[in-house]
């Protein structure tokens, strides 16, 4: 008798903050999830009006960043990105919440276009890794958060590339934000294995949602 191959099982995804909102009565779940949409694409907004002007550069310093990975671990990849991306089309429909309140479309096609492109990719992205655990220790959740950060810049700095020359991309688009990218990672990184502490006291990081594909 041929021997049977085990099939091989599927990725224990872990609870992530978000599913401790979960209400337990599923009729209630959508609007859960709505909910929680409509939360992120505010907290999303808000962090863009954080806004520091480069005397030099065509792109702004913003809190945007630090709002996509936190909330992309924080919600998961599927919820994560949900999120960002009702918030790019919010703004591409001309709400107020890109940088310093702009919206519409010319805000995606500009020079910074790119970059908010790049949060959805790194979303699901840091997400998913959020899913299998990896912010639950200091380590994995820095290098959750800079995988994130590069993808927003492999994304932005090619865009930016079609408004200045060769020469200047980086000098505008990544030299002067690599200090407080650092600063913003590391902070995340930090406060999301305390915020585990603080919740396994009172058994919240036992929770293991059925596996999932994400």
């Amino acid at each position: 008798m041929p021997a049977v191959r085990p099939v091989p099982s599927s990725p224990v995804r872990h609870a992530v903050v978000a599913d401790l909102l979960q209400p337990s009565a599923p009729q209630h779940a959508a609007l859960s999830r709505a909910a929680l949409v409509l939360c992120g694409v505010l907290l999303l907004s808000a962090c863009a009006r954080v806004e520091i002007r480069v005397p030099f550069s065509i792109v702004p310093v913003t809190g945007q960043t630090f709002g996509v990975l936190l909330l992309a671990a924080l919600l998961g990849a599927r919820q994560a990105s949900a999120t960002v991306l009702a918030y790019l089309v919010a703004g591409a429909a001309g709400a107020p919440v890109f940088a310093g309140g702009g919206g519409g479309v010319a805000w995606l096609l500009g020079p910074t276009g790119g970059y908010l492109a790049g949060f959805l990719p790194a979303a699901f992205v840091t997400g998913w890794l959020a899913d299998r655990g990896w912010d639950r220790r200091f380590g994995t959740a820095l290098v959750a958060m800079v995988t994130g950060n590069l993808i927003i810049y492999a994304c932005g700095l090619p865009w930016l590339a079609l408004y200045l020359s060769a020469d200047q991309v980086l000098a505008h688009g990544l030299y002067p934000f690599l200090p407080g990218a650092a600063m913003k990672v590391t902070v995340a990184s930090l406060l999301l294995p305390v915020g585990w502490r603080v919740l396994s006291l009172g058994g919240f990081d036992t929770i293991r949602p059925a596996p999932r594909s994400a």
